[in-house]
C-alpha cells in the first residue's frame, strides 16, 4: 500500500490516506514540531447495530452489546489491562461507543509507536470469560441507573421514542438492566468477530510522525487476510412523521425542559450526505441560534434563556433535529416556532444574518482544528459516512441561502415536530 497525500489549502492542513491489505482505512495526519501524539482506533460498529448477517448466519442481539463489548475490550488474556499499560506509558487513553460507531483512542508525548501497537493488539484481541462478563453487569448497571435519573438522557429518549417507531436508536446505546443480563461471552466473541475486522474499521494517527511507518506498525500488529463486513439491518423503513406528537415525562427539575423534533432523510453517504449535514447546522443556526430573531424575541419574553440550543445529528441512516433548553411554557414555544418557519417559508432568511452566520461557523471549524485531538476522531468518524473533516470550510462556504431555506420549509412542518416536556414533579 502507497499512502497517497491529500492537500487541503483551506485549512493548510495535509493528510496522508491509504487502505491496507486487510481493508484498514489508515488516516495520517502530520503535525511537525509538536510534542503530543494522538491516535484512535475505530469500527463501523455502534448501538443500534444489533441485527446483522455474516457469512449467511443471522444474528440478533439485545441492546447494550456493542457498549458492553467496549468495556471488556481492555481485559488481556494475561490478566493484564490495556488501561494499566498505555498509562504506564504516559499514554493518556479513553473509549466511546454512540449509536454508530466505538473508537478507542489515547494521547501521550512519548513512547508512541509502544503506544500505538498496544492499542492495535488490545482492540483486536478478544478475552471474555463467565466471570469477568458477569461481573461487568453490576458495573453498567450502576452506569444504567445513573442515565435514569438525569433528567436531559431522560428527555432524549422520550423524544426518540416520539419519532421512531421501529428503528433501534429509540434505544439507549448503553441498553437495560434487562438486555444486559441476556449477554455472554459467545455473544461478545461473535460480535468482535463480525465487526472488528479491519475492513470494518479506521485508524487515525496526528502528531510528528511518519505516515509510511504508522502503515508498518498496523501491518505488523494486525491481522493480513481481508474479512467481509457484516450486513447490518435496522427493521423497517421509517417514515417521515413521528409515532406521536407529544409527551410529558415528571422528574424533580426545577423548571421545565422541552425537546422539539423532527426525522430528516439522510441523503447517500459520501459528499451528498456532508453537505446535508453542513446544511442542517446552518439552517438551524440561522432559525434558532443565538443571534437569530426567534430566539432573541423568545429570551425577551422569557419563554426561553440560554440553555436553549438547536442542532441536526446524522447517524445509522437516519437524521434528527432536536431544539429543546429550558422554558416556563414549551407549547408557547412549539407555537413560536411553527410561525417563524413560515415566516421563512414567506419572506425567506435575511442575507446578512445568513453570511455572517456562515463565516462563523467557518471561523469555528477552523478553530477547531487547531485541536488536532478532536480533528483526529472526526476523521475517523466522517470515513465511515463516506467524506473528510478537512473539506468542511470548502463545503461551508459554498452553501447557498436558498438551500438552508428550503431544508427548514421542508422538514419543519407542523405536522413533522414532536415535543418532550420534562415536567417538575408534583408531590
Amino acid at each position: 500500500m502507497t499512502m497517497q497525500r491529500l492537500d487541503y489549502p483551506g485549512t493548510g492542513d495535509v493528510l496522508y490516506s491509504g487502505t491496507a491489505k486487510n481493508g484498514l482505512r489508515i488516516r495520517v495526519l502530520p503535525k511537525k514540531g509538536f510534542s503530543g501524539f494522538y491516535a484512535v482506533f475505530a469500527t463501523d460498529y455502534g448501538g443500534t447495530y444489533r441485527r446483522f448477517t455474516l457469512d449467511g448466519i443471522a444474528h440478533d442481539t439485545p441492546a447494550g452489546v456493542a457498549h458492553y463489548l467496549e468495556h471488556k475490550m481492555f481485559d488481556l488474556p494475561d490478566g493484564d489491562n490495556a488501561l494499566t499499560l498505555l498509562t504506564q506509558n504516559g499514554a493518556d487513553p479513553n473509549a466511546f461507543t454512540s449509536s454508530d460507531v466505538t473508537a478507542y483512542y489515547f494521547h501521550c508525548t512519548r513512547m508512541f509507536e509502544e503506544n500505538l501497537r498496544l492499542l492495535l493488539h488490545f482492540v483486536s484481541t478478544p478475552y471474555f470469560t463467565e466471570e469477568t462478563v458477569q461481573k461487568e453487569q453490576g458495573i453498567i448497571g450502576q452506569e444504567i441507573h445513573m442515565g435514569e435519573d438525569n433528567p436531559g438522557t431522560a428527555n432524549y429518549y422520550s423524544l426518540l421514542k416520539l419519532l421512531y417507531r421501529h428503528h433501534p436508536i429509540r434505544e439507549k446505546v448503553i441498553g437495560s438492566i434487562e438486555s444486559i443480563a441476556e449477554i455472554t461471552p459467545e455473544m461478545l466473541y461473535a460480535c468482535h468477530a463480525a465487526f472488528y475486522t479491519p475492513s470494518n474499521m479506521v485508524l487515525c494517527v496526528a502528531g510528528d510522525v511518519d505516515p509510511e511507518r504508522v502503515q508498518a506498525i498496523a501491518e505488523e500488529e494486525l491481522p493480513s487476510e481481508e474479512k467481509p463486513v457484516p450486513v447490518v439491518s435496522f427493521g423497517e423503513e421509517e417514515d417521515l412523521l413521528p409515532v406521536g406528537t407529544r409527551s410529558v415525562i415528571e422528574m424533580p427539575v426545577s423548571t421545565p425542559q422541552f425537546l422539539i423534533g423532527a426525522k430528516l432523510q439522510p441523503a447517500e453517504k459520501g459528499p451528498a450526505l456532508f453537505r446535508q449535514q453542513l446544511t442542517a447546522s446552518l439552517a438551524m443556526r440561522l432559525l434558532a441560534g443565538a443571534s437569530s430573531p426567534f430566539y432573541n424575541r423568545l429570551y425577551e419574553a422569557g419563554l426561553l434563556n440560554r440553555s436553549f440550543d438547536a442542532d441536526a445529528d446524522f447517524s445509522t441512516g437516519v437524521g434528527t433535529v432536536i431544539l429543546g433548553g429550558e422554558s416556563r411554557d414549551p407549547d408557547a414555544v412549539l407555537a413560536a416556532l411553527n410561525e417563524e418557519v413560515a415566516r421563512i417559508g414567506r419572506e425567506g432568511l435575511d442575507s446578512a444574518l445568513f453570511e455572517r452566520t456562515k463565516r462563523a461557523g467557518i471561523g469555528s471549524a477552523l478553530r477547531g482544528m487547531e485541536d488536532f485531538d478532536d480533528v483526529c476522531v472526526s476523521l475517523a468518524l466522517d470515513e465511515f459516512d463516506g467524506f473528510c473533516y478537512l473539506d468542511y470550510p470548502a463545503v461551508m462556504a459554498s452553501i447557498e441561502k436558498i438551500e438552508c431555506e428550503a431544508f427548514l420549509r421542508e422538514n419543519l412542518q407542523p405536522d413533522r415536530l414532536a415535543l418532550s416536556i420534562l415536567a417538575a414533579k408534583k408531590e
